[in-house]
């Protein structure tokens, strides 16, 4: 299986940090954040399978995408230097959650944003079909990031990095390989053993219910949607670098 393209920033010496992606976006889809960050981790930021640089998924992989996708991340938390904090957005956040599950001792922290719920092993015609005609009426890039600047007010280099990933997604992946395999939700936030931050907008259904797990804190950022951190950025970068405070004190 060839590797994913693994962007690199922040600073070699300092703890180890993974962001995971979501749907049709890469490895350079947070700028801010790495910004914000500064020299404080040493991120790693793939581009998934079948997104930005990364390979393209084969006719056997595509059957078993889930899995594929969540090797990936596994395998890149197994080759760094200690246990990583995992950042993850949308199905991103999935894969961050199923690899803490995976190699719990390899992962010190999760912070998921808005994670996907899955929905089990059959691809939604539906949303395989709004994902084709979103990419699709994407052909004015430039017009894109005015869009994003003006009317969802991000920041004019996440709306740039957003818009440069979306021609490098597979599009074999978005009509064959988009499902998000098993559909348990809540257990897997009950059976986490790592502290871990869900940071969700008021308007979240894919968030799970109500949970009585410890390690698990919930923020709820006002006037956000979807992507949380490009909606409200001072707000999520509160939240998380307080979260990491206290979670891992020598690391943020």
């Amino acid at each position: 299986m060839l590797p994913l393209t693994v962007h690199r920033y922040g600073s070699p010496v300092a703890p180890p940090l993974v962001l995971v992606h979501g749907l049709t976006d890469a490895g350079t889809a947070w700028p801010d954040l790495v910004r914000h960050w500064g020299d404080r981790w040493d991120v790693h930021a793939p581009d998934l399978r079948g997104h930005g640089r990364s390979p393209r998924f084969t006719a056997e992989e595509l059957v078993a995408a889930p899995d594929v996708l969540l090797g990936d991340v596994v395998r890149l938390v197994g080759t760094l230097p200690a246990p990583a904090v995992l950042v993850g957005h949308s199905l991103g956040g999935l894969l961050a959650l199923r690899a803490a599950l995976a190699c719990p001792d390899r992962v010190a922290a999760l912070v998921l944003e808005d994670p996907a719920r899955p929905s089990g092993d059959v691809p939604d015609p539906v949303f395989v079909a709004g994902q084709e005609q979103f990419l699709d009426s994407l052909g004015d890039l430039p017009a894109a990031v005015r869009r994003m600047v003006d009317e969802v007010r991000w920041s004019r280099a996440e709306a740039e990095a957003w818009a440069a990933c979306k021609p490098l997604v597979d599009r074999a992946y978005v009509r064959h390989g988009l499902w998000l395999g098993d559909p348990a939700w809540e257990e897997l936030f009950e059976a986490l053993r790592v502290p871990t931050l869900l940071v969700v907008p008021p308007d979240a259904p894919m968030a799970p219910g109500a949970l009585v797990n410890d390690l698990v804190r919930r923020v709820v950022v006002p006037g956000a949607g979807h992507c949380v951190r490009r909606d409200q950025s001072d707000l999520y970068h509160e939240a998380v670098d307080a979260f990491l405070a206290e979670v891992a004190p020598t690391r943020a």
